[in-house]
């Protein structure tokens, strides 16, 4: 017997742990351990360069005035997220299979087409990040870091070969590098209490670029990609046999969903507090990462700045590997093709190639990435607020009428939000 126990992978050895919960002999915070891993893999989507990007914009200019946009957000997220793993749970199948099942294929393929711009957005703005912070960390050019970015994370990748576990472990310890950061630099530049508390709880716009700024932080918060990822990695992870261990399954993902959506809540709070603190006052024209990196040494110690560092490189290599998984789901699932993640890989890193060529700010094409991803973010929030909504889909388990409610209202929302800037670009 302990022959065949040394045999198991790391992922069977879950399966079997989350069996034993259900059969009742596994109990307490052993209990929880089996089933946490896909809501950890999701949050990252809400601490990449994407983030960091908005973030320290929102911080430096507005101070902590956008906070609320973060609170607000991080709540969409979490109501979302869990709808997502409720999906894929309850029926066995991704959000992406789900609506190429049940939607009428010209629909199908214009919304695979949506979710593929916003997977490339998501990738450029992931793939970046991880070069920028290799660039700054080792002192090579971009586009070096760009080629260390693509070694990196394809080795990661190859991770997702071995059952769910070990990327999982891997994608945990970067969550826990970037939550560590912004803990010290939370105690190396002490926010101001009283303004954070004021601008997490009252909604302000300063003014027409603060409301293009929060479109920003929506679409680096909720996160189409992450949407879509959610529901595939919760599917048949431990299978159910009847409704009762669905129940339960779902009871622990919805707790997972609100610990791990919770602390990239507090990460993201942390990134605009940090950029209040340090640059608000003195230095509010502050908008670059790269800027932000070099400015936090003279005024923090270099210690600040490498602490800042180590995050970004943690938050772009888990969030690229992260992105890729989701990019190749969508497709498989949408249109029953998968691609070799070699070549998925490369099809994802092309626009960060042609960005870093032609010389465009970094910063700025991560901000313009986000806002793109918002704007895509109405096509699988509307789709899961109607496939979970219903019977015939979901069973017993069709949201009640009160979260179906606090869906639509939150994805009308982020329409509303999408039509102003969309009005306010044209303007001018």
């Amino acid at each position: 017997m302990s022959d065949t126990a040394v045999r198991l992978s790391a992922s069977e050895r879950t399966v079997l742990a989350g069996r034993e919960v259900l059969s009742g002999k596994r109990r307490g915070l052993r209990a929880l351990l089996p089933f946490a891993g896909p809501a950890v893999i999701a949050s990252v989507a809400y601490t990449d360069p994407g983030n960091f990007a908005t973030n320290i914009q929102a911080g430096s200019q507005y101070g902590y005035a956008l906070l609320w946009v973060v609170v607000a957000a991080n709540v969409i997220a979490m109501l979302f997220q869990g709808l997502s793993a409720k999906l894929g749970i309850i029926t066995g199948k991704s959000l992406a299979a789900q609506c190429r099942d049940r939607f009428p294929r010209p629909l199908v393929l214009a919304m695979w087409v949506v979710s593929e711009i916003a997977a490339m957005a998501t990738d450029l703005a992931e793939f970046l990040g991880a070069s920028l912070g290799l660039s700054l960390l080792l002192g090579v050019p971009l586009m070096g870091g760009l080629v260390l970015t693509a070694i990196i994370t394809y080795a990661l990748l190859m991770l997702s070969g071995r059952g769910f576990r070990p990327i999982e472990m891997v994608i945990a310890g970067f969550v826990a590098i970037i939550g560590g950061s912004y803990l010290v630099e939370m105690f190396v530049a002490p926010p101001a209490w009283g303004p954070l508390a004021r601008g997490a709880l009252l909604p302000s716009l300063p003014d027409g670029g603060s409301l293009t700024l929060a479109v920003g932080i929506i679409g680096a918060t909720v996160m189409p990609h992450a949407i879509y990822l959610h529901s595939s990695l919760t599917q048949n992870r431990v299978p159910a046999r009847d409704d009762g261990e669905r129940r339960r399954i779902l009871r622990f993902s919805n707790r997972e969903v609100l610990v791990a959506l919770g602390f990239a809540g507090l990460v993201n709070m942390a990134m605009i507090a940090m950029a209040a603190a340090a640059f608000h006052a003195g230095h509010p024209e502050v908008a670059e990462i790269e800027t932000a990196y070099h400015t936090l040494g003279p005024l923090l110690g270099a210690g600040a700045a490498s602490v800042f560092l180590l995050s970004l490189l943690a938050s772009g290599l888990s969030s690229s590997v992260v992105g890729t998984m989701a990019g190749q789901g969508i497709m498989q699932d949408f249109l029953h093709v998968r691609l070799p993640v070699w070549l998925r890989r490369g099809v994802t890193m092309a626009p960060a190639f042609v960005v870093v060529a032609l010389g465009v700010d970094v910063t700025q094409a991560l901000v313009l990435s986000q806002v793109v991803l918002s704007l895509a973010l109405p096509v699988p929030m509307l789709a899961l607020v109607w496939l979970t909504g219903r019977r015939e889909v979901m069973g017993e388990f069709a949201n009640a009428r009160h979260v179906q409610v606090a869906a639509v209202v939150a994805a009308a929302l982020v329409l509303g939000l999408n039509v102003v800037l969309l009005v306010q670009m044209a303007a001018g």
